[in-house]
């Protein structure tokens, strides 16, 4: 059985950084396509980072590009997301979660507020 606990979520400052963790029990995060996702009030959840299965490759969408970095670490089976120069509409709910199976953990809250 596949879970997920994310953490390391807060409030910040725009300009600020934040780096979130998800630890995952049941499932490789070395061998897996991994992603982050978030949702803000009123917004459907949209995909933020993922990191493909074989080597490091890894995809941002323009919203995030340069300023998110998506890494893991297979000892500790966790996947990170680093996020600097924060802004107030990167303010949501972040998921981690694998390409399969399609399941979700309790999520992070971040907000992005002076």
């Amino acid at each position: 059985q596949v879970q997920l606990v994310e953490s390391g979520g807060g409030l910040v400052q725009p300009g600020g950084s934040l780096t979130l963790s998800c630890v995952v029990s049941g499932l490789s995060v070395s061998s897996s396509v991994m992603s982050w996702y978030r949702q803000a009030p009123g917004k459907v959840r949209e995909l933020v980072a993922q990191i493909g299965n074989i080597g490091h490759s890894t995809y941002y969408p323009a919203s995030v590009k340069g300023r998110f970095n998506i890494s893991r670490d297979g000892a500790k089976n966790t996947l990170y997301l680093q996020m600097n120069d924060l802004k107030p509409d990167d303010t949501a709910v972040y998921y981690c979660r694998p390409l399969k199976p399609i399941i979700w953990g309790q999520g992070t809250q971040v907000t992005v507020s002076s």
